[in-house]
């Protein structure tokens, strides 16, 4: 590309003093020289991939420069420049290109997969919108604590096309928050342009179908930029309310640098070369006599030594020594349980009473809780568990949710790095899917990746037998089981009901918390008043017993219970499992070394259930000790039915008590 001679931007620079211009200057060339030196690394095979964000520099330099370096920024691959401008040092910067230990994220991660809560920096992952909804809550966080803080997430025009988009602004609307949603439009997603991304003829016009403010700003125009973001912000301190700000700019190289720009129309890398935002500021600055020749050069020789010296260390760094033991150690947020034993008065709850006298005991003892979910303040929920509660507690801390499973479970991680607590309540567990994403890649791999826990439960009232039909009724344990970072609870009685929910609450890591819905109202026990906790990762044991064992949990306990009434000359030991993951290992082997027989039962369906592995643990620790093939028992591998006869085929109880009788006679 020729090289630019002529200024083609008009610059403003009412409000900005010569120093100022020069900081500014130094900003926007350090990302660039950055860079540049990156493209010859990369050729090289001194790094694996580069996203570029070359001719984009004014966005990410400018709106990171307008921002209080106290306020929360949640940058995508394209955004060096907010990296730079926060000042992170350069070697720990290479360090994280490289995979090296003294990056951020202990070479789990690549480029700017990560964030800092040293620089209030949040970054992506490769999904694109899911940051949208952390932003939600870290604003949520500043409105509540009323601390005048604004809060910036960046996508991209392909990005904005995602449901987390749509989500997460409506909510942000909603809710008055005082987020800044940057839309950097480069005209390209990957190979895609704008005309097969989107067909409004602009972002700013969205502005009025979420009822937020709009603006539009040539991303290339840095004073401009920064002009727009400080205006932007001292409107949202005067009142907390979200924007869309829309940044004009083109994608220079490729997406990322292997996959080309030959998919680009002829000349306009070459018109858009024209606009770059580093060359025309710098003509700018020699024009109005602030930036000399000589000056330029020592600036830049000054950047070539800082970047060479911090490539230099980072690449001195030796590889990372894997260690199973540190892998492992890194998948929770380190926590140790102090038990809190119940004592006090006693009186009879049902399985709901219990929950909510968790939610309230828990509101009382946390300060900086925030529930989450459809209709739970006024309305008190699909099953009333939090009602009364927006009484008690007011509706900052018990919020109704618009229908946006995502922008909701992103909000509670928001909230968690913003340093407070969040319950989020799925209505149907069922509906969990449309919020999959951020409890799998985020809630999940927060703190291994960058060491920052996610202090979130989702609740899911769960399971059949109330004739609800194949989208209120599923037991989908099992797709969490398999994600490491999650704790998975399911209790199957008051007592633990409300001592695990507390539990889970106090857990700075992220749980999931299952209610069997049937089990609500049918179940009546004597429990204390007062507060107290359950041990998260603790199996329990039901019923004592020689002859067989069945390892169960949640409404499966009240089924091996009932069909071991029909078997009143055989003893049989019975194991709640209460926490599914991490599971109490210690306790199955025990229980099924203790009688040689093992029935695993589960209401989800068999094919890829708990009970599989289950099996799979028990057969590999305890075969020397096993008298009969460990069995499983559970639902029907279909969708769960609607006709009560149907659904009562579907439901593993009559299969459970053939089971038995098998296994006896064995």
């Amino acid at each position: 590309m020729e090289i630019l001679q002529k200024r083609s931007i008009e610059f403003n620079r009412e409000g900005f003093d010569d120093a100022e211009l020069l900081t500014i200057y130094k900003k926007l060339l350090k990302p660039r020289m950055i860079e540049e030196k990156m493209l010859i690394l990369l050729r090289q095979g001194k790094i694996t991939k580069w996203f570029s964000g070359w001719g984009q520099e004014g966005i990410s330099v400018g709106c990171t420069y307008a921002m209080d370096k106290e306020e929360y920024m949640l940058p995508m691959h394209r955004n060096l420049g907010v990296f730079t401008t926060r000042d992170i040092p350069l070697n720990r910067l290479f360090a994280q290109f490289q995979g090296k230990l003294s990056g951020f994220t202990k070479g789990r991660d690549r480029s700017f997969h990560f964030g800092t809560q040293e620089f209030k920096l949040v970054g992506m992952i490769s999904h694109l919108g899911p940051q949208l909804g952390i932003a939600d809550g870290i604003a949520l966080a500043n409105k509540l604590h009323k601390n005048g803080k604004s809060t910036m997430v960046f996508t991209g025009d392909g990005g904005a096309s995602e449901g987390d988009f749509h989500e997460s602004l409506n909510v942000a609307a909603v809710w008055d928050l005082p987020v800044i949603f940057c839309i950097e439009n480069n005209c390209w997603g990957l190979s895609t342009p704008s005309i097969e991304q989107f067909r409004c003829k602009q972002f700013i016009d969205k502005g009025i179908g979420y009822g937020m403010n709009a603006v539009q700003v040539d991303g290339n125009n840095i004073l401009d930029v920064i002009r727009t973001v400080r205006k932007i912000n001292d409107d949202i301190r005067k009142e907390p309310k979200p924007y869309i700000l829309e940044l004009m700019t083109f994608r220079m190289r490729g997406h990322e640098e292997s996959s080309g720009t030959k998919y680009y129309p002829e000349g306009i890398q070459e018109e858009w070369a024209q606009k770059d935002p580093v060359t025309n500021y710098e003509i700018y600055l020699k024009e109005i006599g602030v930036l000399t020749d000589e000056l330029e050069t020592e600036i830049k020789n000054t950047f070539k030594e800082e970047i060479q010296s911090g490539f230099e260390t980072a690449q001195a760094e030796g590889s990372i020594v894997p260690s199973l033991e540190t892998e492992l150690a890194d998948i929770y947020a380190p926590y140790t349980q102090a038990l809190i034993t119940a004592s006090g008065e006693k009186s009879e709850k049902r399985f709901i009473d219990a929950i909510q006298d968790a939610l309230i005991q828990s509101m009382e003892k946390y300060p900086d809780l925030i529930l989450m979910g459809q209709d739970i303040a006024e309305y008190g929920g699909a099953f009333k568990v939090t009602e009364g509660l927006v009484d008690q507690f007011g509706k900052d801390r018990v919020r109704n949710t618009p229908i946006c499973e995502s922008a909701i479970v992103g909000a509670g991680l928001g909230l968690s790095i913003s340093g407070m607590k969040a319950m989020v309540e799925m209505q149907f567990a069922d509906f969990v899917t449309c919020g999959f994403n951020q409890i799998i890649n985020n809630l999940a791999k927060m703190h291994w990746r960058w060491g920052q826990n996610a202090d979130v439960v989702v609740r899911m009232p769960t399971g059949a037998g109330t004739a609800a039909g194949p989208f209120h009724s599923q037991s989908n344990e099992a797709w969490f089981f398999h994600t490491p970072g999650l704790k998975i609870l399911y209790p199957s009685n008051p007592y633990d009901a409300k001592g695990l929910l507390n539990a889970a609450i106090e857990d700075p890591n992220p749980v999931l918390f299952f209610e069997h819905k049937l089990l609500y109202r049918s179940l009546k026990e004597e429990i204390p008043n007062d507060y107290y906790t359950v041990e998260i990762g603790k199996a329990a044991t039901v019923s004592e017993g020689t002859d067989l064992t069945i390892i169960t949990y949640g409404a499966g306990v009240h089924w091996a219970k009932e069909a071991m009434t029909k078997f009143p000359a055989v003893s049989a030991e019975i194991l709640d499992l209460r926490t599914l993951l991490p599971l109490d290992t210690t306790a199955i082997y025990d229980a099924a070394r203790k009688t040689g027989k093992v029935i695993v039962l589960h209401e989800d369906c068999m094919i890829g259930g708990i009970g599989g592995e289950l099996v799979a643990m028990i057969t590999e620790n305890c075969f020397q000790s096993l008298d009969a093939p460990v069995m499983r028992v559970a639902s029907l591998d279909t969708p769960v039915p609607f006709a009560v006869s149907l659904e009562k085929q579907f439901l593993p109880q009559e299969r459970l008590v053939e089971t038995i009788e098998k296994i006896i006679n064995y």
